[in-house]
């Protein structure tokens, strides 16, 4: 399973490390994902996703089925 929000598709990004001496050494940028447990209200059960914050926080203003059928994803499935 890739390092990526089941919601929003973040994933990681390719960075330069710069040093004070301005050397640059690449770096890999991961998203801040969170394993999370949702209630789906339509399926009557608990759903564990692996989150962005940044989806956690957008999830409870818009609700797991909006945001969802936003991303094409089948909530059977997890």
């Amino acid at each position: 399973m890739p390092r990526q929000c089941d919601l929003t598709g973040k994933k990681a990004n390719n960075a330069y490390a710069v040093s004070h001496s301005h050397r640059r050494t690449k770096k890999l940028q991961e998203a801040n994902l969170q394993e999370k447990r949702v209630w789906w209200s339509q399926g009557n059960r608990w759903v564990k996703l692996r989150l962005s914050t940044k989806a956690i926080k957008t999830l409870e203003r818009k609700g797991l089925a909006a945001m969802a059928k936003e991303a094409g994803i089948n909530l059977n499935k997890y």
